[in-house]
């Protein structure tokens, strides 16, 4: 592109052409970048006890408008190709899965900007000087840097699955991963532990982005360039070094398949779940596995599709390893949020059978089970922050021991979400997975979804278990709390809704999902 470029260029010492850039169909991340600036700029000059009040509603318009600028785009008789001098791919599938996050991105912001249900629990159980007292403290009046940097993470999750080419999508995905480092470690002032994960998430993060962008060096060195298009023509042709070409798809793979936490690219989930302050696990839990997922089928479904006879198979042990090692070690798995973060994992596998389809049902099933999955993680997170002792979260299965007689509500939504989790009827969970296992048994997987149903039923052990835990043992004398509040409440209340909806009437959004489908990733 670099060389075409000044093959192209004028003589005589004349300027070089401007670029060409569609703003209008950049805004939606253009919009999160620039509420993000204005971001930090209120925290260097507004002072401490009002950020919090100018912050929130800063944060929430602009979600809110680039949400509305997608639908715009989205309901444009045309608005599929590629933009930014073909850097930007902007077509059905992108557009879902932007609109997927940022939906997603503003429940998230409901937990992330809670401040009563703390102060609460600080008053009910904490004495002065205490961890729950300093997670106040922290949470309330000193930590309002969250909000930008959730907006710039938010920003690279925009960018990430609409890149055209690597080196886009690798600046995106440092973009997204960096103030997602840091999220992790916004809870040092309540323990250690959170400093542990936001160490090992940007340790093992930095050793996949080293993978990713060797892949990317590799696919340059076996095509001449880094556009998606342009390695899929070299790979039509068969031409160029066979080892350059296996190599790279390899190593880029690492870099992707570490994001969705696929087996065995998934050791960081557990432990950054559990370290990283709640409302940030449930943040990372959705829209960053939505966007992960989208980079990659732009990038096998784009860069390598007529690859995918040398792929496929890769993908079929991934996907199975994934399954079976998620389902089968959450199993073990005594405090609930590495309990879900080892669901996560299972989930990552079943999304991996859609994809290995490698049709456009293969993908509106994929893209339905991003949203269902999303809204149902983000409730379970929701209410693992209402739970709560003289230490904070109460997140050990053994001090939910019989909150099914003291909140029921609480108790009974939780089920419902593991419910969710284990795919039963008349949830999205359910709907989801027939989506993805149809997809690939029609694209004749269907060993995979024999694996993909076995490792559901494994699954449903340890969710049942949690919920045998909260109805019938018996409660501790000093037992948690729940404090709920409005915030958390109404985070609660969304994600209650979207499974509810999205598993008795799904087909508006599958129907949804299905149009985007038929756009095909733009070149």
């Amino acid at each position: 592109m670099v060389a075409a470029g000044l093959a192209a260029a004028p003589s005589g010492g004349e300027k070089f052409p401007a670029p060409h850039i569609e703003y209008g169909m950049l805004a939606p991340m253009l919009i999160v970048f620039g509420v993000a600036v204005a971001g930090v700029l209120v925290e260097a000059f507004v002072s401490r006890r009002s950020r919090y009040y100018v912050q929130v509603p800063l944060t929430a318009v602009g979600l809110v408008a680039a949400f509305a600028w997608t639908i715009g785009l989205a309901a444009r008789d045309k608005p599929f190709h590629a933009a930014a001098m073909g850097a930007i791919g902007v077509d059905g599938p992108t557009l879902f899965v932007q609109g997927t996050v940022l939906v997603l991105a503003l429940v998230s912001l409901l937990l992330i900007a809670e401040r009563q249900q703390t102060s609460f629990a600080a008053q009910a159980s904490a004495l002065p000087g205490s961890e729950a007292e300093q997670e106040t403290t922290a949470a309330g009046t000193t930590q309002t840097e969250v909000f930008p940097l959730m907006l710039f993470a938010v920003g690279g999750m925009l960018m990430f699955p609409a890149s055209n080419d690597l080196l886009t999508m690798f600046a995106a995905l440092e973009i997204m991963s960096l103030p997602l480092y840091l999220l992790c470690g916004l809870a040092r002032r309540r323990r250690l532990l959170s400093q542990e994960a936001a160490v090992k998430y940007f340790l093992l993060g930095a050793f996949s982005s080293a993978f990713f962008l060797y892949g990317t060096a590799l696919l340059y060195g076996y095509a001449g360039s880094v556009r998606l298009s342009d390695i899929a023509d070299q790979l039509s042709k068969d031409a160029g070094s066979e080892t350059l070409m296996l190599a790279g798809v390899g190593l880029l793979s690492v870099g992707l398949l570490f994001k969705i936490g696929a087996v065995p690219f998934h050791m960081w989930k557990p432990d950054v779940y559990q370290g990283a302050p709640t409302p940030i696990t449930g943040l990372m839990a959705s829209c960053t596995l939505v966007a992960a997922f989208g980079a990659l089928m732009r990038v096998y479904y784009v860069g390598f599709e007529t690859l995918k006879w040398d792929w496929r198979p890769f993908m079929w042990g991934v996907a199975i390893l994934t399954m079976v090692a998620g389902a089968v070690i959450a199993i073990t798995q005594t405090d609930l949020k590495r309990l879900l973060a080892y669901s996560s994992v299972a989930h990552a596998g079943f999304l991996l059978t859609g994809m290995v389809a490698v049709t456009r049902d293969g993908l509106a099933g994929a893209l339905f089970y991003l949203v269902a999955y999303g809204f149902t993680t983000v409730g379970a997170f929701a209410v693992i922050t209402m739970v709560r002792d003289a230490g904070g979260e109460a997140a050990h299965l053994s001090r939910w021991a019989g909150l099914g007689r003291r909140s029921p509500l609480v108790a009974g939504i939780f089920a419902f979400f593991l419910l969710a989790f284990a795919g039963i009827p008349l949830t999205s969970g359910f709907t989801g997975k027939f989506a993805v296992f149809k997809a690939a048994v029609e694209g004749h997987a269907t060993p995979l979804v024999v694996v993909g149903v076995l490792s559901s039923a494994v699954a449903a052990f340890f969710y049942v278990r949690v919920i045998v835990v909260m109805f019938f043992s018996e409660p501790e004398a000093d037992g948690p709390t729940v404090v709920a509040g409005p915030a958390t409440a109404a985070a609660v209340a969304l994600g209650v809704t979207a499974t509810v909806v999205l598993g008795v009437l799904p087909q508006p959004m599958l129907d949804l999902a299905g149009h985007a489908a038929t756009q095909m990733f733009v070149r």
